[in-house]
């Protein structure tokens, strides 16, 4: 299969995400957010939950704090 065929078959799925303003890769730094959502509950700050995802998943602060942002926003149609 080719890749043209894939995003044919996904078309209007990929066109809603987008219009949500989900990027392709988001799925990859869900472990990450669940993390923090996890650290956030169990009382600890913003700040030391970022150093220690910076940590644990190589990235840097600017980084982490732009995905939990990112995570944390509500989706509208057209959001982007």
């Amino acid at each position: 299969m080719k890749i043209v065929e894939i995003v044919k078959l996904s078309a209007e799925l990929l066109k809603r995400l987008h219009g949500f303003g989900i990027k392709m890769n988001d799925y990859e730094y869900l472990p990450l957010y669940d993390d923090y959502k996890k650290m956030r509950s169990d009382g600890h700050k913003t700040t030391y939950i970022v150093a220690v995802l910076c940590e644990r998943y190589k990235l840097c602060e600017r980084k982490v704090y732009k995905l939990i942002k990112h995570y944390h926003k509500d989706c509208y149609f057209d959001a982007v």
